[in-house]
């Protein structure tokens, strides 16, 4: 038995059984059970666990912390669900129904459902661009080298298609059949689309304000407006055209007899659901987002110092919570359309901040168990990956915590005053580094800047944490004082 296969199996006795798990998740690092009954669950001994770095309960979910060997576990437990047939997961609504969960949680959970499945090739193609942002570097690109060219394709096609990613999860958590879903993606990006918004423009809707789109054809009278990029790498319109789209067919199964919905509940999602796409709904979240990236940009220019310091400074808190998953679509939108993201400029000091903060308390500790807990934590970290350290070393020190929230500010910070930016979704980590080159290759301040960023908030948190780590070792050495027998005894006690 391997270990994987003990763990998987203690975790779901401890969670109450297979018949208290309602719905099972994973991120990069965690475990997400929706339970029917939380109190079912034996907390404090799964803590316990070999393999189990904490239990956190946040935005409606139990969460079990593991670490990077999450996937593994994961699999060997829907591997003993389906050998005593529990279905592996349920519907985002079924998930979260008769949850006391606010709207908030709903937002963060329906958030997760969608880009967590996905996340790592998301950043996987994001290191693949990355990869082709430095060969640019050295004068190779996709019009002088077959290389660049298939990398380019391998990262980029990712992005260019990410509505039909979405397509899927959005499905799937908003119990739309996939393949109508596919369809209504597919139509969104068809080839040919942009030759509706082609040619000399018939009339101008909302000129001169930040809405203010071109009319080239209408649709029985109604006008007809695409986005200046048509569809492509796109979010918000298909999210909201997969939930109408769902709405349509909930609506079709209870009216069109059972005996032909095989084929007219579909064909009346498609006929219904494609149209309202590209003339309602596409215009309408093409201009919420444009709303959206103005209103960032204002609260950016309004002072980029503040805007970095309480991203980056806060970033960690938001990923305890699970509330990051609020930001995170904003500033994927933001690389889409804008072409860089504040966002991630300043929240990508944060690992760097944990990095020098573990690092630390590696050096200064004394006991094996916490450099062993310590030293693959910090390595992880470097990695992007700061849940093991967080969770195993910081939380429960809090201070330590702080600290690391702290540098992290400063760093944030610091991007805000430069006006650091990653022009692309990258990797995580350092890895993250090479998403801060511009397409071009050329090694700009931005990169830097932010190279700097990272030194400088990974220099302050470890010295702040040797100093502060310091200060209580001569506190306590204050506090010991001899007696008469010539043992030693706390000056507390």
């Amino acid at each position: 038995m391997s270990k994987h296969t003990q763990l998987a199996e203690n975790i779901i006795k401890l969670v109450g059984g297979q018949k208290n798990i309602k719905s099972l998740r994973h991120c990069i690092t965690r475990l997400r059970f929706e339970l029917y009954d939380e109190l079912n669950a034996d907390t404090d001994a799964i803590n316990s666990l070999d393999g189990v770095i904490t239990v956190v309960k946040a935005s409606g979910q139990y969460q079990v912390v593991i670490g990077n060997e999450v996937a593994d576990v994961y699999e060997e437990i829907n591997n003993q669900l389906k050998s005593n047939k529990v279905v592996e997961h349920e519907d985002y609504e079924d998930s979260t129904k008769g949850n006391k969960v606010n709207i908030l949680d709903k937002f963060i959970n329906f958030i997760s459902s969608l880009f967590q499945p996905f996340l790592g090739a998301l950043a996987a193609a994001g290191m693949i661009k990355g990869l082709v942002a430095i060969f640019g570097s050295f004068g190779l690109n996709v019009d002088n080298s077959g290389l660049v060219a298939i990398l380019n394709i391998a990262g980029d096609g990712f992005f260019q298609f990410l509505p039909i990613m979405l397509a899927v999860t959005a499905a799937r958590s908003l119990k739309l059949n996939v393949f109508s879903a596919l369809a209504i993606a597919s139509a969104l990006l068809y080839p040919t689309i942009d030759s509706l918004a082609s040619g000399n423009s018939a009339f101008i809707l909302f000129e001169n304000t930040i809405f203010q789109s071109d009319v080239y054809q209408t649709f029985l009278g109604l006008p007809i407006i695409l986005p200046p990029g048509g569809y492509y790498a796109t979010i918000i319109p298909i999210i909201i055209a997969i939930w109408f789209g769902a709405k349509i067919e909930k609506i079709a199964k209870k009216t069109i007899p059972k005996s032909v919905q095989t084929f007219f509940v579909p064909f009346a999602v498609l006929l219904i659901a494609i149209p309202i796409s590209i003339l309602i709904i596409g215009p309408a979240a093409s201009w919420s987002s444009d709303l959206v990236g103005a209103l960032f940009k204002y609260l950016y220019e309004l002072n980029t110092i503040l805007f970095g310091v309480l991203i980056g400074g806060l970033w960690q808190l938001l990923v305890m919570f699970g509330l990051h998953w609020g930001l995170i679509p904003i500033a994927i939108l933001q690389v889409v359309e804008q072409g860089y993201s504040p966002i991630f400029g300043a929240s990508d000091v944060a690992w760097a901040g944990v990095m020098g903060v573990l690092l630390a308390v590696f050096f200064k500790a004394k006991d094996t168990q916490t450099k062993e807990i310590t030293l693959p934590a910090t390595l992880s970290s470097f990695f992007g990956i700061t849940e093991p350290g967080v969770y195993g070393t910081l939380l429960p020190q809090k201070h330590l915590f702080i600290i690391a929230l702290i540098a992290s500010g400063i760093g944030g910070g610091y991007s805000g005053y430069f006006d650091v930016v990653p022009y692309r979704m990258g990797g995580l980590g350092i890895f993250s580094l090479a998403s801060y080159i511009p397409d071009s290759g050329e090694i700009t301040m931005n990169v830097w800047h932010r190279l700097i960023s990272y030194i400088l908030t990974f220099i302050i948190a470890f010295i702040i944490t040797l100093v502060y780590e310091q200060r209580r070792e001569l506190k306590a050495e204050k506090n010991i004082r001899p007696v008469e027998d010539g043992t030693r005894t706390s000056g507390n006690g």
